[in-house]
């Protein structure tokens, strides 16, 4: 995908690139690719660029230019760099007042901002006076390159080395790994340091793998990254490629939909024995083994015991006073309202489904993360089951739908779902009556 996918850049944004690792190559990226979808790009910085990146631009003005040239500049060249003076092979930030009222004078879709330097390093602990982050920035991007991973951990590979030691004892000279990373890029005072209140964090990974050892690498490192509640994603990839980011992660929350009456059954099935416990407790180590974080249990008949058997994994759950009547829809809606602000995604899991495997669910989070749709349903021979990822766009939907199963918002949006096609049959079969249980666990081989 693209960069501007990847970031979730808007009309009317400012992006202030941070950090080290090629911002001004993705700078230049980023600046491209909107122009070619008709945008105005101002480009510009709070430290200083190489004349040599100077002219990886097609305009480059003073800003002592009235914004009647500034706009016109843009109409025709659509990306304009505004320096505030060119010397000593250097062109520099423009004035403060500049970058404060300018950029609402003049006729420009989104102002781009290389607000830090890092000497071509590839991991940055900022200075007490950097970055230099614009206060009107609406989206802050901290950058690292990948390619600092096992090279040594000192001042000429890793820029202000010595903070990061100081703060965490990461030993000087010993190769750069993948936590470290992560830890610098997600401290307030480190990665996040100045950023706007109010700005979103998209971290981006550049020089990542597209695939194999290295590429689970960068993944590690989203995904502890993603630990800061500031940083709402973490973006892969490399900005000299024609699409540069592979995938994005973002966090993705688990409804386990519990709260069922099960009537057929004769007793909780969620609550009967699997392996070392329950068919719940089961179920929620699948989910902690696929690194999922936040999960809600949905509980209604037998709500203690099944709050009980959930606090074994220490995960949040949510009553549901409907759920005698509302069936599914009403417990996904209280999961749904129970998940943090800052999830992206919920992953509905049926508490029924003892079978669900990591493989699929992995499966599912990489089909998001890499952007093939916004609703994700593991399919196999050609059949749809469970659990299913659905994006939190469609939530609003969902939450005031009164009646009717939630398939009827997702059935709406059919363009918009991907089918991950899975090898087992675990994701259509489920425990609803005392034969499913047995087959259920003779297929596991439990007997």
């Amino acid at each position: 995908m693209k960069l501007h996918q990847a970031f979730g850049v808007q009309r009317g944004e400012v992006v202030a690139l941070t950090g080290a690792g090629g911002k001004t190559s993705t700078m230049v990226a980023l600046a491209h690719e909107l122009a070619e979808l008709g945008w105005r790009v101002l480009v510009t910085t709070t430290t200083r660029l190489g004349v040599d990146q100077v002219q990886l631009f097609p305009r480059a003005l003073s800003d002592l230019e009235p914004p009647e040239r500034l706009s016109a500049a843009l109409e025709s060249d659509r990306i304009v760099l505004v320096h505030g003076g060119i010397y000593d092979n250097k062109a520099h930030a423009p004035s403060v007042v500049w970058l404060a009222e300018m950029p609402d004078q003049v006729d420009s879709d989104v102002l781009l901002v290389e607000a830090d330097g890092a000497r071509g390093l590839l991991l940055k602990a900022p200075r007490p006076h950097e970055p230099a982050i614009p206060r009107t920035a609406t989206l802050v991007v901290p950058m690292a390159g990948m390619a600092v991973l096992g090279q040594p951990f000192d001042e000429e590979h890793v820029m202000n080395a010595a903070a990061l030691e100081e703060a965490y004892g990461f030993p000087l000279g010993a190769p750069v790994k993948s936590p470290w990373v992560a830890q610098a890029l997600r401290d307030p005072a480190f990665g996040l340091r100045n950023v706007p209140d109010g700005a979103r964090v998209v971290i981006w990974l550049n020089g990542a793998a597209r695939e194999g050892y290295q590429r689970g690498r960068a993944r590690l490192i989203a995904q502890l990254a993603l630990a800061e509640p500031r940083v709402a994603a973490v973006a892969l990839g490399s900005s000299r490629a024609s699409d540069p980011a592979y995938e994005v992660q973002r966090r993705v929350g688990a409804v386990v939909l519990a709260a069922g009456l099960s009537s057929r059954m004769g007793q909780p099935k969620i609550l009967l024995p699997w392996e070392h416990g329950t068919i719940l407790e089961h179920i929620l180590h699948q989910l902690m083994l696929s690194r999922l974080r936040e999960m809600v249990v949905v509980t209604g008949h037998n709500a203690d015991d099944v709050a009980r058997a959930a606090s074994t994994y220490d995960v949040d759950t949510a009553y549901n006073p409907d759920y005698a009547r509302g069936e599914m829809l009403s417990s996904l809606q209280t999961g749904l309202r129970a998940l943090p602000a800052n999830v992206a995604a919920a992953l509905v899991v049926l508490g029924d489904q003892p079978r669900v495997q990591p493989a699929v669910i992995t499966a599912l989070l990489a089909a998001y993360a890499e952007g093939k749709g916004d609703i994700i349903i593991p399919s196999f021979e050609r059949r749809r089951g469970h659990p299913l990822l659905i994006d939190r766009r469609y939530w609003p939907e969902l939450l005031a739908q009164t009646g009717g199963a939630p398939r009827d918002v997702i059935n709406r949006y059919a363009d918009r779902i991907y089918h991950v096609e899975v090898n087992t049959d675990s994701i259509l079969r489920d425990v609803d009556t005392p034969a499913d249980y047995d087959e259920e666990r003779r297929r596991a081989g439990l007997g």
